[in-house]
Parts: C-alpha cells; sequence; structure tokens
C-alpha cells in the first residue's frame, strides 16, 4: 500500500535467486490502483492498495526467484525482502476446484460452534480447503480454525495492518468500526494475497464472509452446479467468463423465530436451523459473491473483480433457480436498515440445505467432541 493517489515514480525489483550473489532486476511497470474512486477515501495521505507489476527477464524466466525487494534505483541497497510464494498444483497441469477466501477475522464474541457447521458445510459443497486471515480472535475460534489447520483442511495466516494504523487486539476493532472506508481498502490485501498464493493450484477462487453460503439450488455441490453454468471453465477450454456470482438473499434471526426450531436439529446449529428466508433478493447486482476463475481474474475485491487477464472482466449472473447465496445475519446490513421490513416481513421456507442434514450434523458433532465443546 501507498499514501498517495498516483504513484509517478520510477522503482525497481530485485530479484533473488538461489545459487546467485547479486540479484536480478527490472523495472516496475506496472502500478496498478485496486480500488474505486467513487468507494471513498480517494486523496492522498491515506493508504491505498496497488498491485506492481515486475517481469522477469528471459534469462531467468524459467525459474522461481527465493525473494524480491523493492528499491528506487536499480542499485539502491534494500530496506525490504519479501519471500516469493509460488505453489504449484500437486499433480502438474491439474488444478483443484475450489479454494475458499476469508477476509481478516476479528471477531471477540464466542461463534467457534458456528464456524464450525460453516466450515463443515464448505466441505461438503465441494470447497478443497479454506483459507482464513485472522487479526486476533477469540481463542475457541482460534483453537478450531487451528484444529482444521492441523488437518490440512485450513490454511490460518495472522494478519496485521500495515503502517501507523493500529494492531492492538480490541484497538484494531475500534478502529474498523470507525474506519470503515479504511476496514474496506485493508480487506483488498488478503483478498489478493489469497488469489495469487492459489492462482495455479485452484480453478476458482470464492470470496464469502462466514456468515454465508452459495448454495445450489439442486446441483449436489458446486462442482456440479459449476459444470452447468460454467463446463468450459471447468474443463478447461477457452471461455469468456471472469466470474460467475450468485445473488444475495437474507436468512435473519427473527424470520426462524417466528416459525419455531427444529427438534431433531441440535439448536446449536445455526444454518440447519433457519430455513426461513426473505422472499424478495437483495438488487441484483448488490452484496452478491461469485466463483472467480483463476485464469483469468487479475485483481479482486470482495463482490467482484477489479481486473482480468484478458480484456475487460466479464461476469455472468448464475440464475437463482440453480443457485444463490444464503446470507445469515440477525438483521439486514446498515445501507438496507430503512428497508429491512421488505425482506423481514416477507418470508418463505427454504429446504435447500436439508439435503446435507445428516452429513453436516455428523460432521459438525465429530469436531465438536474432538475439540470438546460438547
Amino acid at each position: 500500500m501507498a499514501a498517495r493517489i498516483k504513484l509517478n515514480i520510477t522503482s525497481h525489483c530485485q530479484f533473488w535467486f538461489a545459487g546467485e550473489e547479486a540479484p536480478v532486476v527490472t523495472r516496475v511497470i506496472e502500478y496498478r490502483y485496486v480500488w474505486i474512486r467513487t468507494f471513498g477515501n480517494f486523496k492522498n495521505g491515506i493508504l491505498q492498495p496497488y498491485l506492481m507489476q515486475c517481469v522477469i527477464p528471459p534469462s531467468h524466466a524459467h525459474r522461481i526467484p527465493d525473494s524480491v525487494s523493492v528499491v528506487g534505483k536499480r542499485c539502491d541497497k534494500p530496506m525490504n525482502n519479501l519471500r516469493v510464494v509460488y505453489n504449484p498444483p500437486p499433480t502438474p497441469g491439474r488444478k483443484k476446484d475450489f479454494a475458499v477466501c476469508v477476509k481478516g477475522l476479528d471477531i471477540d464474541n464466542d461463534i467457534s460452534v458456528n464456524i464450525v457447521e460453516w466450515l463443515e458445510l464448505m466441505f461438503l459443497l465441494g470447497a478443497d480447503k479454506v483459507f482464513l486471515y485472522d487479526y486476533g480472535s477469540h481463542p475457541n475460534i482460534t483453537k478450531v480454525l487451528r484444529h482444521y489447520a492441523a488437518r490440512g483442511k485450513v490454511d490460518l495466516k495472522r494478519l496485521t495492518l500495515p503502517g501507523v494504523q493500529p494492531n492492538v487486539r480490541g484497538l484494531t476493532r475500534r478502529y474498523h468500526k470507525a474506519k470503515v472506508t479504511n476496514k474496506r481498502q485493508n480487506e483488498i490485501i488478503p483478498y489478493n494475497d489469497c488469489l495469487y498464493r492459489n492462482i495455479a493450484r485452484y480453478k476458482f477462487i470464492v470470496l464469502v464472509d462466514i456468515d454465508e453460503v452459495i448454495m445450489p439450488r439442486n446441483a449436489s455441490g458446486w462442482r456440479e452446479l459449476m459444470q452447468q453454468v460454467a463446463p468450459k471453465a471447468m474443463s478447461g477450454e477457452a471461455h469468456p467468463r471472469s466470474s460467475y456470482y450468485v445473488r444475495n438473499v437474507y436468512f435473519l434471526d427473527s424470520m426462524q423465530e417466528k416459525q419455531g426450531w427444529d427438534r431433531n436439529v441440535p439448536r446449536f446449529m445455526h444454518m440447519l436451523q433457519h430455513v426461513h428466508r426473505a422472499i424478495n433478493y437483495t438488487a441484483p447486482t448488490s452484496y452478491i459473491k461469485a466463483f472467480h476463475d483463476t485464469e483469468r481474474v487479475q485483481t479482486l475485491h470482495n463482490h467482484f473483480p477489479f481486473s482480468c487477464l484478458m480484456n475487460n472482466c466479464s461476469s455472468i449472473s448464475i440464475p437463482t433457480t440453480k443457485a444463490h447465496l444464503q446470507h445469515y445475519r440477525k438483521d439486514c446490513v446498515n445501507d438496507l436498515r430503512k428497508l429491512c421490513a421488505y425482506y423481514r416481513n416477507h418470508t418463505v421456507m427454504d429446504q435447500a440445505i436439508l439435503r446435507y442434514k445428516e452429513p453436516l450434523k455428523r460432521a459438525t458433532l465429530k469436531t465438536l467432541r474432538d475439540l470438546k465443546f460438547v
């Protein structure tokens, strides 16, 4: 990140390769702004997210550098050194299907049981692995995430804020609550870190929050869903789309409270208990989430790609008859509070999740027992 809007500067990448004493130096050829000015904070003095691009010269194009330093002049002594992360697919030429990426968690309440249920549902739907970033959350949440990380199902990384922004537990949360636009800009970093760590390993990156689920309406899971809506992307053939998004629909707490609870489901399994939702979806391009094709997207926002590798980004909406985003919340987001009655007071039963009822119960309860939470 840089605290200026336009980076009219010359800088260089010093690539460090194993077995070589001197770096290979190339010029930074692009500073790509990873934000939209109308979102706010478009002014100097506030840290802005950028993607910097350097090209490895032909003499070393076949090699992966160990690390890279960014300097002003070619021969400047570096004051930084970043490890290069390149994760090839386990089987050469064959990517896995779905990586789920979650923004930085900063949760003081103990919602560890909810996270277990959510993770197990991600795996049932087809997530190969879930990548999470943590500013510092409740100890039970950390215990859950480390449990899954030890089993290779979750990748958990400690996250800090850049510059002079606070990195003290509790204070970080208060800062983000007071500086919402800064929070949104900070979220760009883990989203795109997750993309580039996994760009060679997975066909699709799925950015969702821990209260959201992309739910197929009829397909057995994400693989079958994407084979229906994006067969060429799934098979690796050339195709025009960068992202496949689903519309948002609310599953608010009050909607189920009016209906009562399923006695055959543990009361603490929040999603399995909440099977009443709003009839009305939010606006077609509002609060959407997507499957992003790693062969095409270049930079990502929470809801859509900022830029793509081949010409303009081309997204397509998956029909709500095939899938939607189930958003489990206490109430509508702040921007929709005045309209929330439109969603809250008009509901319908939606039992799509019940297809996974028994395996989800078994997996969740097993993990909770392993953790000695029940």
